[in-house]
């Protein structure tokens, strides 16, 4: 067979073998093969994926009515829902409450005052007595009370009941210098707080404005004018005062007699009066007397800023004032009613008075010996831990952690700072009152001073149904816990904060 016989023969093979395979499978007899035997393989197209329309063919359609109408449409509805949403919003705000404008508050008027008694608070250099830069090395511990400000002193140089020896610019020597002095006041401005400075003229003798023939060796009669003083004190704050350096008097008042109280209150122009006021009115178990009282001192204070304290430089602290069950309640009243509380160095860890000794015992820091007062060896034992400030830090339900939940919530809240004042409740020791503003968190305070557990049921038209557990002097209680005001369950001694919002 020559070469082109054979070239062709081969070619008849394949095109038989792509017949075969374009030949119909045979459907039956189980086989993959046809009449012929010839076997098929059937294949299936991919199946086509769909890219969209190109460029050009969006262009072609763009402009046809049909689309022009929908873009139309769709435009509309865009802009009619929009509209809509902003209608709603107005109307919203137009419809909800108006707020009440803040009233203007001076820096007195948002927190806590701290009294220091300088030679009792920390001694620096060892010699066993309280000083200046002993109050500079404590700031931490004072700005952890969120206090606003401190008030030190006196620490004027001062002859007791002599006049001529009195010098209100010279600092006496026991204390410090005027060098210590300054670098306290800058360690205070650092932690957000003024200094006040306690300018009682004779306060190491027996009348702290001095008297009448005092001085009779002299042969001479010598009266120190306190209102023409008064008048000095006050021309300074006001003409040496800006928003950097803001001058302040403050004017204060041993007296408890309410009469007398308010004599010196509209006859001085002061910004703020300290008195003693409030620690007569606790003095009774009666809460309506109590009430009373409360109630015709922020009444006769009117537009004046009203203050509170328990205890003081003379008169002693407010834990040997006051019966032990009621310190926290002091406290609880001291930083919820409407005014400046004034607290008095230790009074926050229920530091007491040395009887018979003096009403200026040691602050106590921690329980090494003279409680951390001074490293100048004494006699005095290692206070109870628990008494103390280390000791107390750790404790969430000592007077110190009370103390610091009241203080920071009383510069928190605005219904603590300025809010309405409001008796709801003045039966046997339970007297209970309500602080609002406008529609900020809102306070009802609830003060058992019996002995005994009481069950009282609190209800007025701006009250709700319950309230909140803010804070209590019980360790029973929890935080957040609500209480039905129908069926308010008190300890004896309780001080107990509840919160509720507004209601529509």
């Amino acid at each position: 067979m020559s070469g082109k016989d054979m070239e062709l023969g081969l070619k008849d093979v394949e095109l038989n073998e792509v017949e075969q395979e374009k030949a119909p499978m045979n459907a039956g007899g189980g086989g993959l093969s046809d009449t012929n035997g010839a076997v098929k393989v059937k294949l299936e197209e991919p199946p086509v994926k769909f890219t969209g329309l190109s460029k050009e063919q969006l262009l072609e359609v763009a402009n046809t009515p049909g689309w022009v109408r929908a873009r139309w449409a769709l435009l509309i509805l865009f802009w009619l829902g929009w509209l809509g949403m902003l209608a709603g919003a107005i109307a919203i705000i137009v419809q909800a409450p108006r707020c009440k404008p803040l009233p203007s508050t001076r820096w007195w008027q948002q927190g806590g005052l701290y009294r220091v008694a300088v030679e009792a608070f920390q001694d620096s250099d060892h010699d066993g007595k309280g000083d200046l830069a002993g109050v500079g090395e404590r700031m931490e511990e004072i700005a952890a009370l969120k206090v606003k400000a401190i008030m030190i002193g006196p620490i004027h140089h001062n002859i007791p009941n002599w006049i001529n020896e009195t010098r209100l610019t010279e600092i006496d020597r026991d204390f410090g210098t005027l060098e210590q002095l300054e670098k306290l006041m800058e360690s205070a401005r650092r932690k957000g707080i003024k200094v006040i400075l306690d300018l009682t003229p004779n306060y190491r003798g027996q009348e702290e404005w001095f008297g009448i023939n005092f001085n009779k060796s002299e042969g001479s009669q010598t009266l120190l004018q306190v209102p023409a003083r008064l008048d000095e004190w006050r021309n300074l704050t006001r003409n040496f005062s800006d928003d950097q350096k803001p001058r302040t008097l403050i004017i204060g008042t041993a007296s408890t007699n309410l009469h007398q109280v308010l004599q010196v209150l509209n006859n001085s122009d002061t910004d703020l009066l300290f008195s003693y006021y409030l620690g007569k009115a606790i003095g009774t178990p009666s809460a309506n007397i109590i009430r009373q009282n409360v109630e015709k001192y922020i009444e006769s204070c009117g537009k004046t800023w009203p203050s509170w304290a328990v205890g003081g430089y003379r008169l002693g602290h407010m834990a040997s004032l006051v019966k032990e069950h009621l310190w926290g309640l002091v406290h609880v009243m001291l930083f919820t009613l409407p005014g400046t509380p004034f607290i008095n160095y230790g009074d926050e860890i229920g530091l007491e008075d040395t009887p018979g000794l003096n009403k200026l015992p040691w602050m106590l820091w921690n329980s090494s010996a003279n409680g951390g007062f001074t490293s100048k060896s004494s006699q005095q034992e290692a206070p109870d831990p628990n008494l103390t400030v280390e000791g107390q830090k750790s404790n969430k339900t000592s007077s110190l952690s009370l103390f610091k939940k009241l203080s920071l919530l009383k510069i928190k809240q605005r219904s603590l700072q300025f809010g309405e004042f409001q008796s709801v409740y003045s039966e046997s020791g339970v007297f209970a009152y309500s602080r609002v503003w406008d529609q900020s968190e809102r306070f009802l305070v609830v003060l058992n001073f019996g002995t005994v557990a009481e069950t009282v049921a609190l209800t007025a038209s701006h009250l709700p149904a319950e309230a909140a557990v803010e804070l209590s002097t019980s360790a029973e209680r929890t935080e957040g816990t609500k209480v039905s005001l129908a069926e308010v369950r008190l300890a004896a001694g309780e001080g107990l904060v509840l919160k509720f919002s507004l209601m529509a």
